[in-house]
């Protein structure tokens, strides 16, 4: 997959060399070419110089081959502009932001824009916005017969209850994050837009349970 990045300060440039050991393609943007020092000689991907919201910049950056887009510069608006063009004009799946102030990430969250705030922010949580199916878990079990993963669900099982996703799956909702924050989900807890599902389930049923997530509620238990 290819990936653009914009802001090549110490988030940007971790985010596209872990991106890299995991065979992507990776294009970075930052308005200050010496930024892209940070990268090291290493770096395969391409170094674009401009405004990440600029479409032209992102054009360059070969945003419409792309399959996710991280906008993690200095600056919020820039940051939230930028994550809206590439999902709005470019219609990039995967979009994700890094923010300073959360009180902005409700209405992020509420625009579709995944944020990860600066204080929680890891490698990993980026990674996991940008490659939801296929992520890394986020613990296994030292048996490797359990694992607490993301799970990229259907749009359709919005306004359905935790607990009949379960039934229908086959899988335990560990918690939800919802607007940025943690959440444990009880047995009325209803599915909102833009929660993110965490959930707990066998090793060797991922893909099962994956399938079942994705095609909705209707299909689910199929």
């Amino acid at each position: 997959m290819h990936i653009v990045i914009m802001g090549c300060g110490r988030v940007g440039a971790a985010l596209a060399a872990g991106l890299e050991e995991l065979d992507h393609s990776v294009a970075v943007i930052d308005r200050d070419p010496a930024a892209f020092r940070r990268l090291g000689s290493g770096f395969a991907g391409r170094r674009i110089t401009g405004v990440g919201f600029d479409r032209d910049t992102l054009t360059d950056a070969g945003i419409t081959d792309a399959g996710a887009f991280a906008a993690v510069s200095s600056g919020d608006n820039s940051n939230i502009i930028a994550a809206r063009v590439a999902r709005e004009i470019f219609g990039v799946e995967n979009v994700a932001a890094r923010v300073y102030d959360m009180r902005r990430a409700e209405i992020y969250e509420r625009l579709g824009i995944p944020t990860v705030a600066t204080v929680r922010w890891t490698t990993g949580q980026m990674l996991r916005r940008l490659l939801p199916s296929g992520a890394e878990p986020l613990w296994r079990d030292p048996a490797g017969t359990l694992e607490l993963a993301e799970l990229p669900v259907a749009a359709s099982w919005l306004g359905h209850r935790v607990s009949a996703f379960q039934d229908r799956t086959g899988v335990r909702v560990a918690f939800l994050t919802r607007l940025g924050e943690p959440m444990l989900p009880h047995s009325r807890t209803v599915l909102q837009d833009g929660d993110l599902v965490h959930v707990l389930m066998h090793s060797d049923r991922v893909a099962d349970i994956e399938a079942a997530a994705l095609r909705g509620p209707e299909e689910a238990g199929r």
